[in-house]
């Protein structure tokens, strides 16, 4: 499959969150890996302990930015000042890409620390893209939005998840991060096929993907990235993979972190699903 503007990065292959119970091995053991994701706001700051690890990391291997704290969807007016920072560290990272969550989580200056899923209309769709194209203009680099994991919906909603994703990336010209996991999770917390979310997106511009382990409870599913990616996660993921193309794909364990080896060993999973699809691509 031809690569797009999105998905213009097919060699970055399989990526790991760095995180820190993993800081000494890496920079002592220097292992293999296509590429580490970072948390942006981890490491906006002045100096210190963060940036002088960074550094290291960057000498050897590349970086890509994610963020949590951007809240797209909320109606305050964009942090400059976060912004400016954000655009420092796009420059010392030379990340590729930068992706948040298609969310809101402030109100009036207080923050929720939550990704908090919006009601899907075409007002809120409209008002997402405005601020991504602001954002995007500021930091200049593309920028993909993530779709959350969800345990609530609004009654103002005017359509399904799938279509208010596609329509704000259509009005911001902008990429999706598509995160495999969450999209399970909200199907079963809501009940609809994942499978007609897959199928329902602009698939050129999936820039990137996530697979993560969840929980499940009694009556809901709990995004909690602390343990092994399941099953029916696999299944979806060799889906879009099929649908999508080869895709920078990201494997987050974010809770009860285990060693390094077992975090590698279980990205490189993924990569098995790109390799087959390649495979029959030049058989066929």
């Amino acid at each position: 499959m031809p690569a797009n503007r999105f998905n213009n990065h097919t060699d970055y292959g399989i990526g790991l969150g760095l995180r820190v119970p993993h800081y000494q091995h890496i920079l002592s053991r220097k292992p293999t890996c296509d590429w580490f994701e970072i948390i942006s706001e981890n490491f906006m700051v002045d100096g210190g302990r963060p940036l002088h690890v960074l550094d290291q990391i960057l000498e050897q291997y590349r970086v890509v930015q994610h963020g949590v704290a951007m809240y797209l969807g909320s109606t305050d007016p964009l942090d400059r000042e976060h912004l400016r920072r954000l655009k420092r560290l796009v420059k010392r990272t030379n990340t590729p890409w930068l992706s948040d969550h298609l969310c809101w989580g402030s109100i009036d200056g207080s923050y929720s620390h939550d990704l908090l899923p919006l009601p899907y209309t075409f007002e809120a769709a409209n008002h997402v893209a405005q601020r991504i194209r602001e954002v995007r203009d500021f930091l200049e680099v593309p920028i993909l939005v993530e779709n959350v994991s969800s345990y609530a919906e609004f009654h103002a909603s005017e359509m399904a998840e799938w279509e208010f994703l596609s329509e704000v990336v259509e009005k911001a010209d902008a990429g999706i991060l598509l995160d495999v996991n969450n999209i399970y999770v909200s199907s079963q917390n809501h009940d609809f096929n994942p499978y007609d979310y897959l199928n329902n997106i602009p698939h050129e511009r999936v820039g990137q993907i996530h697979i993560a382990g969840h929980s499940k409870f009694e009556k809901y599913i709990l995004d909690t990235h602390d343990h092994p990616v399941l099953d029916p996660v696999w299944k979806m993921y060799a889906h879009a993979i099929r649908a999508i193309g080869p895709t920078a794909t990201l494997l987050e364990w974010d809770d009860r972190i285990p060693t390094f080896e077992e975090v590698h060993h279980e990205a490189l999973k993924a990569g098995r699903f790109c390799q087959e699809l390649v495979r029959a691509e030049s058989a066929a």
